[in-house]
């Protein structure tokens, strides 16, 4: 039997007759037992006799000065190794749960992201948790991958990480990238567009080194002619307002757009080229350290958040 502070508070939630029964068994004597017990040797002989009483069976055989197990001692001692197991397992579990009444969760983040899922999602955890402190960073998605390669943020939300063994992608999804426009724009009655389509208008675009930017200009290189002048940003917040108040397109993902979408402000239609049909968001944290329990939570609490997400968005495209 083993002694550790877990065993203990395992064994205390037992009733005092198995307790004693067991360090009988394992100890061979009952003044031995009641010394490991801290108990009158007394108080350990009436608990022996009373479960043989109880049990209407000998449980232990006297061999010289010590007791040996009969083979209804055997049985019940091999449920009583068992019971304690199962009460080490669920001592453990309400530990991580005392754990979690406390704890921080740094969180590093896309725009798109912390506008549309991470509010909700920090809101429900924390009506879950309420005890933990929740620390977020919003930027662009180098930088959150790069927090978290630094460990500087336990779980970063981005959009095509660089491929670095410090990185671990836990979940991934390709979103396409499309246009978005008012619905007055005379491209708006289109069910799909071409990015040069796009260009014979005013458009604004993400600033140069956001993984969305590095896929436009990507798909622009394939197009010949010079582009026009154009908005520049470093907020996708920004260009939707910007698309809501003129003939000006937006680029996006329907993350982080979907206020605008259902309310009819912007329409958002998917892009033909090749470089567009994927921005992959990823989900990513250290690959070297392990999340700390109230990280973890987080974290698993986020992918399933994000999946239905995603699914929603999915389904109401489809629709």
């Amino acid at each position: 039997m083993r002694g550790s502070k877990g065993n203990d508070k395992a064994r205390n939630l037992y009733a005092p007759a198995m307790r004693y029964f067991a360090a009988v068994a394992q100890s061979g004597s009952i003044r031995a037992a009641s010394r490991e017990l801290n108990v009158a040797s007394s108080a350990v002989n009436r608990q022996i006799l009373w479960l043989e009483e109880a049990l209407g069976l000998q449980l232990f055989e006297r061999v010289g000065r010590r007791l040996r197990l009969a083979q209804a001692g055997e049985i019940l001692l091999a449920h009583v190794r068992r019971t304690y197991s199962d009460f080490d397992a669920t001592v453990a579990e309400l530990d991580a749960l005392q754990g979690l009444r406390r704890g921080t969760v740094s969180i590093a983040t896309v725009e798109s992201i912390a506008e549309s899922l991470l509010p909700t999602l920090v809101s429900n955890f924390r009506k879950k948790y309420p005890g933990i402190h929740v620390s977020v960073t919003v930027t662009n998605a180098l930088e959150a991958a790069a927090l978290v390669e630094s460990a500087e943020a336990d779980v970063g939300f981005t959009f095509d990480p660089p491929a670095n063994s410090a990185l671990s992608i836990a979940y991934q999804q390709d979103l396409v990238i499309g246009a978005l426009m008012a619905p007055s724009h005379p491209l708006a009655g289109e069910d799909s567009l071409s990015l040069a389509d796009c260009l014979r208008y005013p458009i604004a675009l993400p600033a140069t080194g956001l993984s969305l930017r590095n896929r436009i200009d990507a798909a622009m290189a394939q197009i010949p002619g010079n582009l026009r002048t154009y908005v520049e940003a470093n907020s996708l917040r920004f260009m939707r307002a910007l698309a809501r108040r003129q003939d000006v397109i937006g680029f996006q993902t329907q993350i982080g757009c979907e206020d605008d979408l259902q309310s009819g402000e912007l329409v958002f239609k998917p892009l033909r080229d090749l470089p567009l049909q994927s921005d992959r968001f990823c989900i990513v944290t250290s690959s070297r350290r392990a999340l700390a329990l109230s990280s973890g939570m987080f974290f698993d609490y986020a992918v399933i958040a994000m999946k239905d997400h995603i699914a929603d968005n999915v389904a109401n495209t489809a629709s």
